[in-house]
């Protein structure tokens, strides 16, 4: 009897992948290596946009291996990828993922770089805290030269309750500008990210795009810019194309998830579809990312995942 062959939680993965394309396409692809030959059995072409699903976010079908993820996801016609944790992997393995990326022709998403939700931070004076801001930045940089970064998120912490208003905004205006001195000759940029306070975030000072908008044109640096959360802003203030118009010039990046329940396109109200039509024909290049849960658990939901964004994109 021939001996049984084991294979490794990788291999899995890989298999598991394999599984969900389908094998005709697998097997077209082992012998030739060739577009071509992947479009003849039919694997998804690449999204329109740059949607950026995170780490883990199909493991079930990759495993739990970020390299597996990684082809997972430009099997499917992902070009991009985000990871909010990316500033706490080993060095190592932010290598791995950038040169891995880099293969294949993968867009990172913005990484959190500084998000403290229960400190009043940018809204002071404190020179212990721009201190500490500034090397959160050399931090960050320092990231993102290992990581082929361009973006990376910042949240400005909590508003004060026993001050007026008006200094907050010009001490966090402050406080960015000295963050943007800082990320700046790196060519690394800041992104600010709004967050709403009625359902996920109450008590943080930056909540709304117009106000984000007025910050950055205050700051006046092309490393201080705003990620979109379409999710927090639906909540928010809703209004989404004409508050993506006016403060077009100062968005870098999105985040996507429907309302309510935070889950993949077409679960919620959002009209995914228009949204990013919209976004596509105003000549967008950044990334969107898929910043929200499943409607469905296993396997089945993130086939729903894919399959939403597959019919968003069908513009």
């Amino acid at each position: 009897m021939k001996e049984q062959q084991q294979v490794t939680p990788q291999q899995a993965g890989g298999i598991s992948r394999r599984n969900f394309i389908g094998g005709a396409a697998a097997a077209a692809m082992a012998v030739s290596g060739t577009a071509s030959a992947a479009k003849a059995v039919g694997l998804p072409k690449k999204f329109q946009l740059k949607y950026a699903p995170s780490l883990g976010q199909f493991r079930e079908h990759a495993g739990r291996d970020p390299i597996d993820n990684l082809k997972f996801m430009a099997d499917m016609g992902f070009s991009a990828m985000f990871d909010n944790g990316l500033m706490g992997k080993p060095k190592d393995m932010q290598e791995k993922i950038a040169r891995e990326m880099d293969r294949l022709d993968m867009t990172l998403g913005p990484f959190v770089l500084y998000a403290d939700f229960g400190k009043k931070s940018f809204v002071t004076r404190d020179e212990a805290i721009r201190e500490m801001l500034i090397k959160r930045m050399k931090e960050g940089v320092e990231v993102a030269k290992r990581t082929n970064a361009k973006w990376a998120l910042v949240v400005p912490g909590r508003f004060d309750e026993g001050l007026e208003w008006d200094y907050q905004t010009a001490n966090v205006i402050d406080n960015l500008k000295i963050c943007a001195d800082v990320v700046e000759p790196s060519g690394l940029v800041i992104v600010i990210e709004p967050l709403n306070a009625w359902t996920d975030h109450p008590g943080l000072f930056l909540t709304k795009i117009p106000q984000s908008y007025q910050i950055c044109r205050a700051v006046g640096s092309p490393s201080c810019k705003i990620v979109n959360d379409i999710y927090h802003q639906q909540i928010t203030e809703g209004n989404l194309i004409p508050n993506i118009d006016m403060a077009w010039e100062e968005i870098a990046s999105f985040h996507v998830g429907d309302n309510p329940g935070r889950r993949e396109p077409g679960t919620g109200e959002i009209n995914y579809k228009n949204v990013f039509k919209h976004i596509h024909k105003k000549g967008y290049e950044g990334v969107l990312c898929m910043e929200h849960g499943k409607s469905k658990r296993g396997k089945d939901g993130e086939r729903a995942v894919i399959e939403a964004y597959r019919a968003c994109d069908d513009f």
